[in-house]
């Protein structure tokens, strides 16, 4: 492999608070990433419905994509450390056309899911005192635009301060979550649950499946829950050891998360059951919110616990979603993929100062914009999250696979973590794409129809090719011309970034010259 240049003379990088974080704190924001209290409400009903009793192990298949592409992250990681992670290592294995999609899919998919967690956050905050608005209430909105700035600000304030609030919010969700799976083995032991189903190990069964079709759409619900622990390597630049904290910390946030789904789900089973009436899984009516039908029966008085933990784990997500999609543009900034002003870093907070005040106002804009448009087509762009998912992790394995092609052969090791997992993962992922494509052009799929095909369709595949010509834009301006022509970034440019006028020097065989 050629080494890459090192920069002497800025030992800051781009500027970020770097040595931040540690194992832990950088574990903590993963998790925080992926809302997993919130993540499990949205999803867990719709799984069971899809697959029945194979819905834990159908979040234990969902899962070995993500931990394929968390080795790709992790290998990629340990050699270029870099807060673009998608958009650096894209451009680096294939050049600046597909590394800026990529960094385009990152920010799709940040200000998508801001929208989406958003209202989820104002809708159980109401719910908290009794009352209940449409998706498109005024009240719903404010609220819903008054979490974003909030965590947007406490994205600008810095790193860790977040990460103390992280640390909080995580601790509540994960008491709720315990408080959850206690509660509902302590009444299916005792015989109160109102539907006890005993744990069979067919539930665990890869083989169990009967239709196709429920599978895959089982499968990519489940994909959706472990989106966000690659947050771990956008903030690589600010841990204290950005080569080996980051990938460590993907690998067990992806862990935690498997562990923490199947038990919840095994727990929901053994306590509801699958029936079709009341609290059972099999509902269609509880699929929205399995935790909302159980809450009063489970723990009675103190049902409101698993609202507040919903709540909690939206506005938790919504600080930490910002932060990936903020470090992403300011990567394309200062490698002179987007304007120059998206590379400024608060002087005083070392945060991404212009890159977050534009990512939360961008998610404001498009919140508030798409529900007074259209409430379904807000609804419908968030089922079509997972494209935008699917696409960035796809290109980060393929990158992998491609920028170690030289080294694939030298070991075991670097055969299976380089090579094989990453493009398994990335495969697995690209059908995920091609298959949730199809999926949803049916009318039928989602809440809209354009054009006269599923409106989730139209947004997802749309919002993508908005970035298509985004970058069309850019690329006719004189101002691109460093970064198409491959001078700002290329396979060889250094993680730390120079200013005006600075000079590279490159390692060779650990001296320098």
């Amino acid at each position: 492999m050629a080494t890459s240049p090192i920069y002497l003379d800025r030992p800051d990088g781009k500027g970020l608070a770097a040595g931040t974080l540690g194992l832990w704190g950088s574990t903590v924001i993963g998790l925080a990433s992926t809302a997993p209290v919130y993540s499990l409400v949205a999803t867990l009903g719709w799984v069971v419905l899809a697959v029945g009793a194979q819905a834990p192990i159908a979040f234990i298949i969902a899962f070995v994509p993500m931990l394929f592409i968390a080795f790709a992250y992790r290998e990629l990681n340990n050699e270029i450390p870099d807060c673009g992670t998608t958009f650096t290592w894209g451009t680096k294995a294939f050049g600046p056309w597909v590394g800026w999609m990529g960094g385009w899919g990152v920010a799709v998919a940040g200000m998508v899911v801001l929208a989406n967690l958003a209202q989820i956050a104002s809708i159980y905050f109401w719910d908290i005192f009794g009352l209940e608005f449409e998706n498109n209430d005024w009240r719903i909105i404010l609220v819903g635009v008054l979490f974003i700035a909030v965590m947007t600000y406490v994205s600008w304030r810095g790193v860790e301060i977040g990460e103390r609030i992280q640390n909080v919010l995580l601790g509540i969700q994960y008491l709720a979550l315990v408080v959850f799976v206690v509660t509902a083995l302590w009444q299916f032991f005792s015989g109160t649950a109102p539907n006890p189903t005993p744990f069979d190990w067919a539930w665990l069964n890869p083989f169990g499946f009967t239709d196709w079709h429920g599978f895959t759409e089982a499968v990519l619900l489940a994909l959706f829950i472990y989106w966000g622990w690659d947050t771990c390597l956008a903030l690589n630049e600010e841990t204290k050891d950005p080569k080996r904290i980051p990938g460590r910390a993907a690998l067990l946030t992806t862990v935690i998360l498997l562990f923490t789904y199947v038990a919840v789900t095994i727990a929901a089973m053994m306590y509801a059951g699958l029936g079709e009436e009341g609290v059972g899984l099999g509902n269609e009516a509880n699929a929205d919110d399995f935790f909302l039908a159980i809450k009063d029966g489970l723990l009675g008085p103190f049902g409101w616990l698993l609202v507040v933990a919903v709540l909690i784990s939206a506005v938790s997500s919504t600080q930490t979603t910002i932060l990936p999609t903020a470090r992403g543009t300011l990567a394309m900034g200062v490698y002179r993929a987007l304007p120059a002003k998206f590379k400024d870093v608060h002087p005083m907070y070392k945060t991404p100062s212009f890159s977050t005040l534009v990512g939360g106002t961008v998610a404001v804009c498009y919140y508030v914009g798409m529900t007074l448009v259209s409430d379904n087509i807000l609804q419908d762009s968030i089922l079509s999250l997972g494209l935008a998912i699917a696409f960035y992790y796809a290109i980060t394995g393929y990158a992998c696979v491609w920028y170690y092609r030289a080294d694939l052969f030298r070991s075991g090791r670097d055969f299976a973590y380089k090579g094989l997992l990453p493009l398994l993962g990335a495969l697995m992922l690209t059908y995920a794409f091609v298959q949730s494509a199809i999926d949803m052009w049916a009318v039928d799929y989602g809440y809209t129809v354009i054009f006269g095909i599923g409106g989730t369709f139209v947004v997802g595949i749309g919002a993508l090719l908005v970035g298509v010509v985004l970058m069309l834009i850019w690329f006719f301006l004189p101002r691109s011309k460093p970064f198409f022509h491959g001078e700002s970034l290329n396979r060889e440019t250094a993680v730390l970034v120079p200013e005006e006028g600075g000079e590279y020097y490159r390692s060779v065989d650990g001296g320098l010259v």
